[in-house]
Order: C-alpha cells, then structure tokens, then sequence
C-alpha cells in the first residue's frame, strides 16, 4: 500500500524529518533535485535544451538545484526566477546563489528561446490560493510550449488535497512527487494535469503517515496476495460464508445474476437471491449455484428467517422503490444483526430514512454513486466532487458506516481508519450493472470474514482490476458488467498461481 498525503500532511513530515531526525533541508532538496533529474532521464525525456522554472519557495529551490544538476552533465540549462527576492526561502537563496555563480541564465522575463523540456518548480504543496497575475501569466505561457513538461513534486496551480486547479494549473505530462505522490495529483481534475506520477525517495519515511487516519492511501496488485482471505485446505462452502442477495425487482432480473455472480466470484461459499417471483426461472437459467428464493410481497416472517440464516446480506441492487421494497429495506437494516452491504435503490429508500443507519448496531456499507451520496447527505454533487475525501468521511463519522463513493476516483472511508483512494480501472467500466457487480463482491469479501472497511476496500480495488483486465480484452466502448466479473476472475487467478 502507498500513502497519497495532502499538503500539510506532508509539510508535517518534511518538518518532522529535519527538526526531529536532524536530516538537514538542504540534503532533502539535493536528493529531491538528484531523483527529479534521474527520473527525467528514465523517461528517455530530452533535457538538451532545458528551462526550469523556480518560485521563492523550497520547490522552487528544488528547480535551482535541477538546473545546476543538468549543467554538470553538460546540458544547456536556463532559470525563469517566477518568484521574488523578498519571498526566497532560505535554501532557495542559497540554491539560485550556486546557479548563477555557476554562470546558468537566470531571467525574471518569460524567455524567446526554444526548448526541449520545461520543468515546473514554482509552486509546491503548500499552495491554496488561486494562481493569478504574473504567475497566471507564466503558467499559460509555459502550457502553449511545444515541448516536454514536467513538474516537481506537483503541478503548480493544483490543489495538493483535492486535485482542485487553484485558477489555473501547469499541464505535465510526469510528475516527480517527494517521498509521496500527493492525492491532489491523483484526483480529478489535477490528474489531468498531472500526467505520470512518480514518487521517488529522498529520506523522508512515509511511515510517519501511518498514525494519522486522516492520510489517504492506495493499494497496487502487488498488494492483493496479502489481503485476500485464506482458503484452508480443511474447509467446505459454508467455511466461506452464506450470502442473501434482496436484490431485482419485477423485470430486474439482471441485477440478480450480475450481484450474486460476482459474491461468488469473490468467493463466497454460498449465494440465496431473494427476489420478486417473476425473476425465478430467469435466475435459475442464470446462475444454478445460487439457491433462489422469492416475494410477491412484503413477508415480514420470511425475511426474518432469511436474515437469520446468512452471514451477510447485500440489499438494493435493482430493487426498485415500491413500498413492499421499503419495507423489506428498513426491516433489514433495523433487524439484521449481520454486515449488511446497501447499494442503489437502497440507498434512494434509505435517503428518506436517514436514522436507521443510527439505530443499527451490525456494520453497514454503504456504496453510492454522486447523484445517490446528494440524495443521501443534502449536498449538491458539485460540492460533493469539491472534496470527495471529506465528504466521504463526513458521512462516515455522522452516520458510523463504511461509505463507498464510487466515481471516477472512488474513495472508501470509515471513521478511524486511513481513507482508501482507488487508482485503478478505467472508463470502460462506466456501463449499467457495474455497481452490481460492485456490490457482490464487496458482500463475497465480507461472507468471507473480512472486516466491512477491509471488504469495501479491497472489493472497490478487485473491481477496478478486473475492468482494466476486461478494457484489454475488449478496448474502451464494448466492456460490459459481466466481463468486470470475468475479469476479476483473471486477477485473482494470477494471484492464484503467484503472477504478477
């Protein structure tokens, strides 16, 4: 797993690495030049003709000490000194001092000259106002080059905890982050401006991060062997959990299949589908391994039984509105003593019954998309995808539950827990039934015993494998939600048989 701190969270670090371990700044910004300059060349990027471009700030101390770097090595290096003497840090004083005794071209006027490569060091993370004036000046000019870019540690102009362009934004193409790549350059829109993040070490220990639950983090699939629940050799179906699915309404009969599918691709040892009556046969032409059970109608002692029997309950998906669908929504959450995974048209039933979730004493997951989450809290989907991290978290807190805000960056968070920020998938997935199948294998994680933070987590991480597996079978416009299963199936076969 990797850290994705946020501006002050990694000022903090930076602080605490040289008051604390006595790791002078200087040293920092001279290994943060050396890997900025590494990087660069590992890219195979042209610095022939190189212009960086410095603010008064310790980033911009960073460009300074970038440009001497690739003069040693006998590259054409010049500075535009974006900031102003006034503000200079102290190591940045100090670095431009070396420039220009060195003899490398400082100017303060945006340059006439070509180059191979811009570099970006004028503003670091501890940006929050918008970029304006001259800086705005400068930025644009440096977008409108036909060159390479690239940016130290983040794009000038992007929010470092929101990914929020602060006015206007440089636009590169890599980024070399210090210790951590931040979550601003992983969130959108800052992705955009972004590019290729690369975070390289430079001695400060992103564990330092890990006491505080307010930093975010990510997993890669090097990760997933270690997450994933055991399957002992001495076990049998009900060792892996028993599943009830309330999900399909009338004609919904897809949201079934697609949900149940994927609890038992995750592997869950055992699926019941309860569901409308006019699902039956479809489902059991579908999906043979899950026992199915159906309603005509609100059955307060069946569902009872049922809720008794499982391990987990998963409810919404396809569901519809009706008022049986609400009483079978606010009768599981207010009698199950089971996790209990809520998505879709449980959600739009719960969002006018807000304090269930308060009543309820097993854990719950809740997994919106944005127009659900507005439904959910009030807020408009502007303000929710303002701050996804915090709104997530917000709604954690209130209502003491795993929220799952699904969208492009979808974001996991649970009081008292770092916040998981997914990185993988892509837009192929942006198609009907991909939250279903969301759905069931978060529910097959936690039938499995996996706490409903670790399930949510992981089940939001194997989904989006399982669409960049599928986008490279089937390209970005012919993925469907059942090929999300199939390709989690491949994921977890190459964990399966240890490949990477």
């Amino acid at each position: 797993m990797r850290y994705l701190p946020d501006g002050a969270q990694m000022q903090a670090a930076d602080k605490y690495t040289i008051e604390q371990l006595g790791v002078p700044s200087l040293v920092l910004m001279e290994r943060a030049a050396l890997k900025v300059v590494e990087a660069i060349h590992e890219k195979g990027i042209d610095t022939s003709r190189t212009l960086v471009v410095c603010g008064s700030g310790n980033n911009g101390g960073d460009g300074f000490a970038v440009a001497r770097l690739l003069t040693e090595e006998g590259m054409h290096a010049e500075v535009l000194f974006a900031g102003n003497e006034a503000s200079l840090s102290q190591e940045c004083s100090l670095q431009k001092q070396i420039a220009e005794r060195m003899g490398i071209p400082v100017f303060t006027d945006i340059p006439e000259g070509e180059y191979t490569v811009i570099i970006d060091a004028v503003f670091g993370v501890g940006l929050s106002r918008d970029v304006s004036g001259r800086y705005g000046e400068i930025i644009r000019w440096m977008n409108s080059r036909d060159c390479r870019k690239v940016a130290v540690d983040i794009p000038s102009g992007v929010c470092a905890g929101t990914g929020r362009i602060l006015g206007t934004a440089f636009r590169a193409e890599l980024t070399v982050s210090m210790a951590c790549v931040k979550a601003g350059c992983e969130l959108f829109p800052g992705k955009n401006c972004a590019g290729e993040t690369v975070a390289v070490p430079i001695g400060i220990n992103p564990d330092f991060f890990r006491e505080n639950p307010r930093v975010c983090f990510t997993y890669d699939q090097s990760d997933i062997p270690g997450l994933l629940p055991v399957r002992r050799a001495d076990s049998h179906k009900g060792s892996y959990g028993k599943v009830i699915m309330i999900t399909g309404s009338s004609g919904m009969a897809g949201a079934c299949y697609l949900s149940a599918r994927a609890a038992y691709a995750a592997g869950a040892g055992l699926v019941q589908i309860y569901t409308s009556e006019d699902n039956r046969a479809v489902i059991q032409q579908l999906i043979p391994e899950a026992i199915v059970s159906c309603y005509s109608s609100y059955d307060r002692e069946q569902l009872t039984g049922l809720l008794k029997w499982a391990d987990v309950v998963c409810i919404g998906c396809g569901l519809g509105r009706s008022e049986d669908s609400e009483k079978i929504l606010l009768h599981t959450l207010k009698e199950a003593d089971i996790p209990c995974i809520a998505d879709a048209d449980g959600l739009n039933i719960l969002s006018g019954h807000m304090e269930v979730l308060r009543q309820r004493q097993a854990p719950v997951i809740v997994t919106p998309h944005m127009k659900e989450m507005s439904r959910l809290t009030g807020e408009s989907v502007a303000e929710i995808a303002e701050n996804r991290i915090q709104a997530a978290g917000k709604f954690a807190e209130e209502y003491g539950a795993v929220c799952v805000l699904k969208d492009s960056r979808t974001v996991v968070a649970q009081d008292g827990h770092h916040t998981f920020l997914n990185l993988a998938g892509n837009n192929a997935m942006a198609k009907a039934g991909s939250g279903d199948v969301l759905a069931g294998v978060i529910t097959g994680l936690a039938a499995q015993g996996m706490t409903a933070f670790d399930s949510a987590a992981l089940g939001v991480f194997l989904h989006a494998c399982g669409g960049d597996e599928a986008r490279g079978e089937k390209g970005a416009y012919s993925v469907l939600a059942q090929d999300l299963i199939a390709g989690i199936e491949k994921v977890l076969l190459k964990q399966d048989r240890g490949e990477e």
